[in-house]
């Protein structure tokens, strides 16, 4: 049964059992969606046959997906904007929902504070075509205020934000295409593009499977992906609810900077493992980071003891995320199932 179409009480029901091995397995897969089980097993220290059989049960349960996406190069130029929304009272989870159907849409969350939803819209061209775009969201019925801002560069994205929990995990050997270029559309044919939009739906299936489905050679869907990884065309992104793995506090940070010190607090922020994504915005020259940690204290913690003693840092508002429902272009398999939770069902609009 695809993870998609899981119940949400059996979604909700195995979070609720996860075990510290089911964590070390899910922190695994984040750093390398695709390895084997026994590349897992030894990375972890346990048997094999124990982590392919759980590691299995998180996938079938929905607790993780693991998705291949093209880059966001891979489709040649692109700007992305920031949108924060602000919704009519009782209708932020319809207008979330219409939100995540739409394929320009990167990841959307429901948030607490100032704004009730935020999310990135991807523009393929330039950024003049935004209007375009948002033709067809800006009247989502309940919409009642749509702020957009242009980020301008991305710092840093990361999906292996469960590194911090386990420090005998972290592997910086792991294979990656540092010293590739980035991508361009070229480096893409149709059957690559197929191969992709096969690995988007479960990216640990099988190559020889892929290969059956799309009437290939299982070498040769195995050298395309290779060349794909190498090229760095194809995202590997493995979803996990951040309350599975026992983090406390999800939040959206926008941080006032000195113009003449964006750099310097930008390098900074992406050397903290627990932030997960930094940009920098076109307006009030700000960054924004988005901070996951184990508690509300790490929280204080960090804005108290260092974010607030960065040199360049003038201030920030933040908003508290109550639920991603999609990342990475991919909608979460649990968000239908923790939108039940009374929190997120009565946030104000």
């Amino acid at each position: 049964m695809p993870a998609d179409d899981v119940p949400a009480l059996m979604v909700s029901s195995a979070l609720d059992r996860l075990t510290e091995l089911d964590k070390r397995i899910v922190v695994a897969l984040q750093r390398d969606g695709r390895a084997s089980w026994r590349t897992i097993a030894d990375r972890i220290g346990a048997p094999v046959s124990t982590v392919s059989r759980r590691g299995q049960q998180l996938l079938i349960d929905g607790v993780v997906k693991v998705a291949a996406v093209p880059s966001l190069d891979a489709d040649g130029p692109h700007a992305q904007f920031l949108v924060r929304v602000n919704c009519r009272p009782g209708t932020h989870m319809a207008v979330a929902e219409a939100l995540v159907r739409n394929p320009f849409v990167r990841f959307c969350t429901v948030v607490t504070g100032s704004f009730d939803i935020i999310a990135e819209l991807v523009v393929r061209g330039p950024a003049t075509r935004y209007p375009q775009v948002v033709l067809d969201l800006q009247p989502i019925d309940g919409v009642e205020r749509w702020r957009s801002d242009l980020i301008m560069h991305v710092y840093k994205v990361s999906y292996d934000w469960g590194r911090q929990l386990f420090a005998d995990l972290i592997d910086d050997s792991a294979p990656d295409a540092a010293g590739a270029e980035d991508c361009e559309p070229d480096h893409l044919d149709d059957i690559d593009r197929r191969i992709l939009a096969v690995l988007k739906e479960d990216a640990r299936m099988p190559f020889q499977r892929v290969a059956d489905e799309l009437d290939l050679n299982e070498s040769s869907v195995r050298r395309r992906y290779d060349r794909m990884r190498a090229n760095r065309c194809v995202d590997i992104v493995t979803l996990v609810q951040s309350a599975a793995l026992g983090m406390e506090a999800e939040t959206f940070l926008t941080v006032t900077v000195e113009p003449s010190r964006m750099e310097e607090v930008a390098r900074a922020l992406a050397d903290y493992p627990f932030v997960r994504y930094l940009a920098a915005t076109l307006d009030q020259n700000s960054l924004l980071c988005e901070v996951i940690t184990t508690s509300v204290d790490e929280l204080y913690r960090f804005v108290t003891d260092s974010l607030a003693h960065l040199e360049g840092v003038q201030g920030w508002t933040a908003n508290m995320e109550l639920l991603f429902l999609k990342r990475g272009f991919i909608e979460t398999p649990w968000w239908r199932a923790q939108a039940q939770d009374p929190a997120v069902a009565s946030q104000p609009g």
